[in-house]
């Protein structure tokens, strides 16, 4: 591993890190934003991973929920939509921008549902090496209480909601949920659109998986049927081939540069995603953050 490798990683971790402590500095500032997709199915957006809110008559059921403090935003938007409280919270993967909250919904009567490996990493010491951080295990109330491995469905406010556990793609804990009446398709973090994504290889991720995942969301998702990223705008089938087209794209151009054997830093100067990093490159992960993750993987 490159002096340059560990900068570029030690970069990106601060660079997120400081980006959730300004947040919790500003979380004042933090505006959430609901934006209605069908008769009972909502995305917000905020600070962090994409919510899915479904309101109805039987309960208030919700995908992620960001970071702790922005708890009582979520609470007041959802409060807008239903006099409910929330029944039931489900995590997408187990990291703390779609997790932040488990512990004050919990708290406020919401059951957790997810899949076993986000319990597994939320219950003990997880280090991810990609951010140079170790995370404690999180609270008891933080811990989902029902877990599944590969697939679960439940029904509720109408709509029957299939839960499907990815090949390790973003971590070994992604899930996707399909609300398969209104035909909305949760991807969690196995799509940003338009954002390089981050790929957590300490707990089961890689760029191949990333993109086999892509492949798979895009053997379920048809022209119709609307899309909620894990980060990034609502988006549909287009979206996704490009998602998966720009992953592919710089993996292959990255693969072939190492093995001509050329050093990270060569490859970062090569500057293999070119042509995508003024509109890919402004979240999370710059260009040569990613870069360096496509590095590792292949």
């Amino acid at each position: 591993m490159t002096t340059y490798f560990l900068r570029i990683l030690a970069v990106s971790a601060a660079a997120l890190f400081a980006a959730a402590a300004s947040a919790q500095e500003d979380f004042s500032k933090v505006e959430i934003q609901t934006e209605k997709l069908a008769d009972t199915v909502y995305m917000m957006t905020g600070s962090g991973g994409n919510l899915g809110v479904s309101v109805g008559e039987d309960a208030v059921f919700v995908i992620d929920d960001q970071f702790a403090p922005l708890t009582p935003k979520i609470q007041a938007a959802i409060a807008k939509l239903s006099s409910k409280p929330v029944k039931f919270l489900l995590n997408t993967h187990w990291h703390f921008d779609h997790t932040g909250g488990n512990e004050w919904l919990h708290n406020a009567g919401a059951s957790i549902l997810a899949q076993e490996n986000t319990r597994k990493h939320l219950s003990e010491v997880t280090r991810v090496e990609g951010w140079k951080h170790t995370f404690p295990a999180a609270p008891a109330g933080a811990i989902p209480s029902t877990v599944f491995k590969e697939d679960h469905s439940l029904h509720t406010n109408g709509s029957t909601l299939v839960l499907k556990h990815y090949l390790p793609a973003h971590t070994d804990s992604d899930i996707s949920v399909h609300f398969t009446e209104a035909d909305i398709f949760h991807t969690g973090d196995t799509f940003w659109n338009r954002d390089y994504p981050f790929i957590d290889y300490s707990t089961g991720g890689s760029i191949d998986g990333q993109i086999r995942a892509a492949e798979a969301n895009l053997a379920k998702v048809t022209d119709k049927m609307i899309v909620i990223p894990g980060h990034g705008a609502v988006g549909g089938r287009a979206d996704l081939i490009l998602f998966r087209d720009v992953l592919v794209d710089i993996r292959d151009k990255v693969t072939a540069l190492k093995k001509h054997g050329k050093s990270l830093d060569e490859v970062v100067a090569a500057k293999p995603s070119a042509r995508y990093d003024s509109e890919w490159g402004n979240l999370f992960m710059t260009p040569s953050a990613f870069i360096a993750l496509v590095y590792q993987g292949v």
